[in-house]
């Protein structure tokens, strides 16, 4: 199964400025462990310490969140995810 995710400019510096990465897997968590296993930097921003995405981390499949589901969300062959950062700052 192939999904297409694409990357937040911001984090393109880790993909080695690849803008969309073709990865597999059934549900956003594996689709996003495989992109991590392609570029390992990618880890620490997509991901909290408890091995949950981070809550500046949002991700939609087919323009739609994956909130709440989140990680366990699933996804089917020909998918789009989009990886987004929330700003914060004071």
């Amino acid at each position: 199964m192939s999904v297409e995710i694409h990357i937040h400019p911001s984090l393109q510096y880790v993909t080695d400025d690849e803008e969309t990465v073709e990865v597999s897997g059934s549900n956003v968590g594996e689709c996003l462990q495989e992109l991590v296993e392609k570029f390992p930097g990618l880890e620490e921003w997509l991901y909290d310490k408890k091995s949950k995405l981070s809550k500046y981390i949002d991700v939609y499949v087919n323009q739609e969140s994956s909130y709440p589901e989140e990680l366990n969300k699933p996804v089917n062959d020909g998918d789009t995810l989009n990886i987004l950062m929330q700003i914060a700052g004071g």
